[in-house]
């Protein structure tokens, strides 16, 4: 059977604080499937999923959901179950990518670097304990799109701070801000893509920049030495590697006054909208958005260059 014989499901939308944003990503990576002949269905994975997925009787779910149960692994644990094949990472490696206190542990033992950081409960909700200096990046534990981080430059804001991130974790991270650039790095079926760097009109790289059109200046590729970018490519590889991603992931890093990059977040299931970053990564490659979806998708069947029967 060929690929575009082949039933496809775009989970989009979910209840995730992301779910406009997924539902932008799922409908362009809907019409692009349609346009390439695929037989794509959209669905909407709301209150219960596991009915509207297996009502479709689709053969490969494409996932555009961000965040919640749709990229920390819940929903990658049903299809498995449900023996259906998906996009992008399994289940450990979309739990691990989205506890971002899990994951920073993972990059520690492998030698990865990180900014320095401590993890707070909610029970706990202070900053007693830091022990490098400001200004901190203060974010939960388990969101993504920058949702819920603030940037802390006085002691005075830690209170609200830590208040807002603690709405959306049960864990907060309160980190060393990096002064530098902020770089995210492309990977594609275990291949680097490309870079690009991101300044944001706003006080940093948050939902708002992330989302709104002409607030961020986007630069392709990052205007930082080559062996610094070759640096933060093999970097970012060992990142994704480092989880056991797969597919297609974006990973987020701040490049120090130094040159030194340092790991933020591996985004195992990154943004399909107008603005984000990987179709822009990838168009830069010379890879239009309907070819990259389209290689997304041949990555569920083909691992190591053997076609999954």
């Amino acid at each position: 059977m060929k690929l575009t014989d082949k039933k496809v499901g775009v989970l989009m939308g979910g209840r995730s604080a992301e779910r406009e944003v997924s539902l932008r990503s799922g409908v362009a990576i809907y019409n692009a499937l349609k346009g390439l002949g695929y037989k794509v269905v959209a669905i909407d994975v709301d209150r219960d999923p596991c009915t509207s997925i297996k009502r479709e009787e689709i053969e490969i779910a494409f996932l555009a959901l961000h965040g919640g149960q749709g990229e920390n692994g819940a929903i990658q644990g049903m299809l498995d179950v449900l023996g259906i094949a998906y996009t992008g990472s399994g289940v450990l490696a979309s739990a691990l990518a989205m506890d971002k206190e899990a994951s920073k542990k993972i990059f520690l033992y492998q030698g990865i670097p990180v900014p320095s950081s401590i993890v707070v409960h909610n029970s706990e909700l202070n900053a007693s304990l830091v022990d490098f200096d400001l200004p901190w990046v203060v974010k939960p534990a388990t969101e993504g799109s920058s949702i819920g981080v603030s940037i802390v430059r006085e002691k005075g804001q830690i209170s609200s701070a830590l208040e807002e991130a603690g709405l959306l974790s049960d864990r907060v991270i309160i980190e060393k801000y990096i002064e530098g650039k902020e770089i995210h790095i492309g990977i594609l079926n275990d291949r680097v893509l490309g870079g690009v760097e991101v300044r944001p009109s706003l006080e940093f790289y948050n939902y708002k920049a992330k989302y709104t059109e002409g607030l961020t200046e986007y630069i392709l590729p990052p205007e930082i030495e080559n062996n610094v970018y070759e640096r933060a490519k093999e970097v970012a590889l060992s990142a994704h590697r480092a989880l056991g991603c797969k597919g297609a992931t974006r990973v987020d890093l701040r490049v120090d006054l130094g040159g030194n990059p340092c790991v933020l977040e591996v985004n195992t299931i990154p943004g399909m909208t107008e603005t984000s970053l990987l179709p822009k990564i990838a168009r830069h490659a010379g890879l239009a958005f309907a070819d990259l979806i389209e290689e997304i998708l041949k990555g569920v069947l083909y691992e190591e260059g053997q076609e999954k029967k």
